[in-house]
């Protein structure tokens, strides 16, 4: 429900501090999230080279790469529409960040999992 003073403008209120801190630490957890992938993706390029071929090596750190910087794109816009949403007492918006992040796990694994059972 978004309020409106009398000129029609949607006004803001500040939301109870411990929603504020709550939506920072979601914040957090996919900034570390972010860095988790990319410290596996250098690590996999980096120290296991007898996983797979150095292409194959590469692909797969490629992907964990990208796949961070994603979640690291996404996740302050993410924060901003919480954060706005809470002050307007209107409905938390949804997000596709949820399903990227799963799907692309997925991939990393599946893929992860070829490369250790074929090599």
């Amino acid at each position: 429900m978004t309020t409106r003073d009398e000129e029609g403008h949607v006004t803001e209120t500040e939301p109870d501090y411990r929603f504020t801190l709550a939506n920072e630490r979601t914040f957090l957890a996919w900034i570390r999230t972010a860095l988790g992938l990319v410290a596996g993706g250098v690590a996999v390029h980096q120290l296991v080279p007898d996983l797979a071929t150095a292409g194959a090596r590469t692909a797969l750190a490629t992907l964990s790469i990208t796949l961070a910087a994603v979640l690291a794109g996404a996740a302050y816009p993410r924060w901003r529409q919480v954060q706005r949403a809470m002050r307007r007492g209107a409905a938390l918006p949804r997000s596709g960040l949820l399903l990227v992040l799963a799907a692309g796990v997925l991939v990393l694994t599946v893929f992860a999992a070829v490369l250790v059972v074929t090599g």
